[in-house]
Formats: structure tokens, C-alpha cells, sequence
């Protein structure tokens, strides 16, 4: 990109960043003191406001970008993505968003340590939290060092780096001045932008091809590279048996891993109860669905309009196919409406990224200070005092985040963003979905349980991505010069997230201490009638 294009762009993310930065600020005059204003917002957001919320922060870079990618380049394979993170909302509907407001306060471990003892349950769910948090921040600063390097040259090496940087420093802005209420406003603005793009860049692929959906796709077919495999299961996970189970390896990890996600879990806490919090997930449904759709579209208008070996020489992984697309759609390279159409997608995408990784930041920053922290220093009062020590740890912990994120983000370039979500969806469902569904629904679950559960998802889940194709041994690896590959599959769902559910188990009838019925009966009547919920 040249001349005109970058210099737009950028004024566009400038005025972005500027506008953020102005509602933390002013978000920050307020009292951010307490724990309940820091990491909740006070509890005062309608079910409509905390459902954009959501949906931005659901709606990710991996959505935007990675997503349209992979059916830009993989057609039929690529929808599986599109499909596997809308049908995962069914999960937290109807299990996890109403009984989750009830039991907690602020943190995934609120809701386990309910019923069990503290200081361990907490110790390894603010583990296993953190650990996905970074994974899900990586993804999305891969996708700025994506977009930012087309922007400003292509495959600048220097662009991606500083764009990570950047990201990663304002993240921390936004967290450490305005907690809870900034980042949800933010992500608001961010669905909305974001929601307006897509249905208009939407609206003009449809345009171009008159409404012929079929038109569309073969035309997508035509300039795929891959003729009629390009509509037809198995171009990225067919093959041999190690390709196929990797797709049912990635299925489960998408439908399962939201209700385990860090983020998505403390969105429940900032509307005042559990009804709010159901009606959020159906403000949030309604909106990612359309997105989901829109995204098909956009990504087979990528393939048809822009072609899946241009979006490949832009970006290996296809991460750039839908900034490419606007700017075709807008009149071509060198076209003032090519320069304004890719300039507000760019900038949309961007927002996009600042406002996950804000929240993201936000929830793993929590878990250091409300798990990890009150935990080892045994803090038994709730006092104001104690709970104002909390945030200022929050705060320092979210620079930590940042700083680990931004390391590993830039190992990770050559990766395609929402292949990168799929892996932190995987960690999230073999690690926190086992716990917090036994906490939930089983009588007789103990303590021991529990950390064997977290632990007995989250430590296979880690490894089984180190040894993966994923990390070496393989040209698109994140070191292709090293080899030690053991575990053939890229994704390690389809035995991580059942080896959480069996160490659960096996963790609670083998342990010497007897069930506590009465907590259990407590957190029952609290999670089905809201009875004692903050």
C-alpha cells in the first residue's frame, strides 16, 4: 500500500485510538477503586449494552479476519469454523450464563470455591484462566501485525513487530485507567463499527454478483486454484485419518470452549442478575449469528473477487483476504474508493483487536489478582482495604500479560489467526469447561477433584501443542527450522478436553475428604433460584 491508502488508514486508526483513549480517561474519573467497579463495572449494564459487549468481544480478529481467511482460501473447510463458534453459544444458553451469574462474583475460581477449599481451586483455575488468556491474546496481536504490515508495506517484518507492540501497550492503557466500565464501552463501539462494516462490505459483494448467491460461488470455484474441491469437505482436514480427526479435534474444542473462556465467564458479572445475564447471551446470539453469516459471504467474495493465490501472496495464512476484498470492492488499488473503503476496514479491524485483547487483559489480570494473589497471601477479610491492594495488583498484573503476549505474538506471525482462537478454545474446554460443569451439576464433586480436573486437562493441553506440527516440524510451524514433533494433530481437543473430564473424575472418587453436602446444597438453591447471588 502507498501513498494515499496509508496515510488514510492511519488517520483512521488514529481518530480510533483517540476516541478510546478519550472514553477511558473520562470512564476513569470515576471511582475505580472497589473490585466491584474495577471488574464488574458496578454490576450496571442492561442485558441490550452487556450483549454487544459481548458480541465484541466474541466478534475477534479470528472472526473478522482469520475466519474469512480460511474460506477464502479452504471454502467448505473454512465454514466449519464459521459454524463451530455460533453453535458453541447453545452450550453457554442453556448451561453455564444464568448459573455462573448466581455462583460468582468475578472470577471462574468464585464459582468452583464456592463448594470447595479456596486457596487450591483458586491457585489452579487462575492458572489455567491466564494460560488461555494468553493463548487468546496472541491470536489477536497476530492479526494487527497482519493487517498493520499490509498497510504499511506488505510483509514489513518491522510493521508487524511494532504493531504488537503497540497493541499490547495500549491494551494495558485501557485496562489499567478504566477497568470494567471502559473496556465495556469500548467493546460496544467496537460491535457496532464492526457489525456496520460487515453488513455493508456485505451488501456490495451481493451487489457485484446481483444477488446470485450461486453466481458467487462458482465464481469463488473458478478463481479458488482448487476447482470443485473448493465446495466439498476435506481440502484442509481431509486426507489421511491424523487430517480428519483433526477436524472433529477442532469441532469439539469450538463448541466446548467458549463456555470456558476467562472473558466470556466475567461478562456475566457486569449486569445486575441472572435473568440479565440470559437475556445478554440472546442479545449476543442474535448478533454473532449474523455476523457468522456474513462472514461466509465474505469470505467466498474474497476467493471470487480478490482470488485465493492473491490473499496467500498477501498473507500465507489469509489474514488479509478481507482488508484485499474492500479494497477490490471499493474500485481497485489507486481508486479513492478502494483508498476509503479499505481505510474504514482497516481501522474497524483494528478496533476489533484493541477492544478483545482489552477485555481479554481485563479478565486475566482479575484472575492473577482475585486468585493468584488473595490466595498466597491468605487474605481471609474482605475488606475495602484488602480489595483496593486487589486492583493495584490487577493493574501491575496486566502489564505482566501484556508483556508475555506481545513475546510470544511475535513467534507466532506466520499463523492464521483463528487457527491460533482454535487452540485457546481447546485449552479453555479441557481446562475450565470440566470444573466449572461438575462444580455445577455434581453432588459429590470434592476439592481434589477439581484441581485434578483443571490440572488434567490444562497440562495435556499445553504439552500436546508443544509437540504438535504447530510448534515444529513442519514448514508453517512456529520454529520450521527444529523437529520434535510427537503428537500428530494440530489441535489437542479430541484427548485434552476428555482427559479433564476423566481426571475430574477420578480425582473425586479417590479422594479421602467426603463431599461437603451442605456447600453443595447451598450453591444449588444459589445457582437455580439467585438466592444470596452479589
Amino acid at each position: 500500500m502507498t501513498g494515499d491508502h496509508q496515510t488514510l488508514a492511519l488517520l483512521l486508526f488514529s481518530a480510533f485510538v483517540a476516541v478510546t483513549l478519550g472514553i477511558t480517561t473520562w470512564v476513569s474519573r470515576h471511582r475505580q477503586g472497589s473490585a466491584e467497579e474495577f471488574y464488574a463495572g458496578g454490576r450496571l449494564f442492561s442485558p441490550m449494552e452487556n450483549g454487544f459487549a459481548i458480541a465484541g468481544d466474541y466478534m475477534s480478529a479470528a472472526s473478522f479476519l482469520g475466519i474469512s481467511g480460511l474460506i477464502a482460501l479452504f471454502g467448505y473447510d473454512g465454514v466449519l469454523y464459521s459454524v463451530g463458534f455460533l453453535v458453541a453459544w447453545l452450550v453457554v444458553l442453556f448451561l453455564v450464563a444464568e448459573l455462573v451469574r448466581n455462583c460468582g462474583r468475578f472470577t471462574l475460581a468464585d464459582v468452583v470455591a464456592a463448594r470447595m477449599r479456596e486457596r487450591p481451586v483458586r491457585i489452579a483455575s487462575g492458572i489455567s484462566s491466564v494460560t488461555v488468556s494468553v493463548l487468546y491474546l496472541v491470536a489477536q496481536m497476530v492479526g494487527a501485525g497482519s493487517l498493520v504490515a499490509l498497510l504499511l508495506g506488505g510483509t514489513s517484518a518491522s510493521a508487524r513487530t511494532w504493531t504488537v507492540i503497540g497493541v499490547g501497550a495500549l491494551m494495558v492503557v485501557y485496562v489499567t485507567l478504566g477497568g470494567m466500565r471502559a473496556t465495556t464501552w469500548i467493546q460496544i463501539v467496537k460491535a457496532v463499527l464492526l457489525m456496520a462494516g460487515a453488513v455493508a462490505l456485505t451488501t456490495l459483494v451481493l451487489v457485484r454478483f446481483r444477488g446470485d448467491v450461486n453466481a458467487l460461488l462458482n465464481t469463488a470455484v473458478a478463481h479458488s486454484g482448487h476447482g470443485g474441491e473448493f465446495l466439498a469437505p476435506g481440502l484442509k482436514y481431509g486426507g489421511d485419518w491424523s487430517a480428519r480427526l483433526d477436524f472433529i479435534s477442532l469441532g469439539l474444542a469450538l463448541v466446548l470452549g467458549t463456555a470456558g473462556l476467562p472473558h466470556i465467564l466475567s461478562r456475566f458479572y457486569t449486569v445486575p442478575t441472572a435473568r440479565a445475564a440470559r437475556r445478554s447471551v440472546v442479545w449476543a446470539i442474535g448478533l454473532i449469528g449474523g455476523f457468522y453469516l456474513m462472514t461466509i459471504v465474505l469470505g467466498f467474495g474474497a476467493a471470487a473477487l480478490v482470488g485465493s493465490d492473491a490473499v496467500r501472496a498477501s498473507n500465507a495464512a489469509g489474514n488479509t483476504a478481507v482488508p484485499l476484498l474492500a479494497l477490490d470492492l471499493g474500485g481497485g488499488a489507486g481508486s479513492t474508493g478502494g483508498t476509503v473503503l479499505f481505510a474504514v476496514v482497516a481501522a474497524i479491524a483494528f478496533a476489533t483487536i484493541l477492544a478483545v485483547v482489552a477485555g481479554i487483559t481485563l479478565a486475566s489480570s482479575a484472575s492473577v489478582a482475585h486468585d493468584l494473589y488473595a490466595s498466597l497471601r491468605r487474605r481471609r477479610s474482605r475488606r475495602s482495604g484488602g480489595r483496593r491492594s486487589e486492583v493495584a495488583v490487577a493493574r501491575l498484573a496486566a502489564a505482566g500479560i501484556g508483556a508475555v503476549a506481545i513475546a510470544l505474538s511475535l513467534l507466532a506471525q506466520g499463523q492464521n489467526v483463528a487457527f491460533l482462537v482454535g487452540l485457546a478454545f481447546a485449552v479453555a474446554a479441557s481446562a475450565n469447561l470440566p470444573v466449572l460443569l461438575y462444580s455445577l451439576f455434581w453432588r459429590n464433586f470434592t476439592t481434589r477433584g477439581a484441581v485434578w480436573a483443571v490440572y488434567g486437562g490444562l497440562v495435556p493441553a499445553v504439552v500436546l501443542v508443544a509437540l504438535s506440527p504447530v510448534v515444529s516440524g513442519s514448514p508453517e510451524a512456529v520454529f520450521p527450522g527444529l523437529d520434535f514433533q510427537v503428537f500428530p494433530l494440530q489441535n489437542p481437543g479430541v484427548v485434552s478436553v476428555p482427559l479433564g473430564f476423566l481426571a475430574g473424575w477420578i480425582g473425586t472418587v479417590t479422594s479421602p475428604e467426603p463431599p461437603d453436602a451442605a456447600k453443595h446444597a447451598q450453591t444449588e438453591v444459589r445457582s437455580l433460584t439467585g438466592a444470596g447471588a452479589v
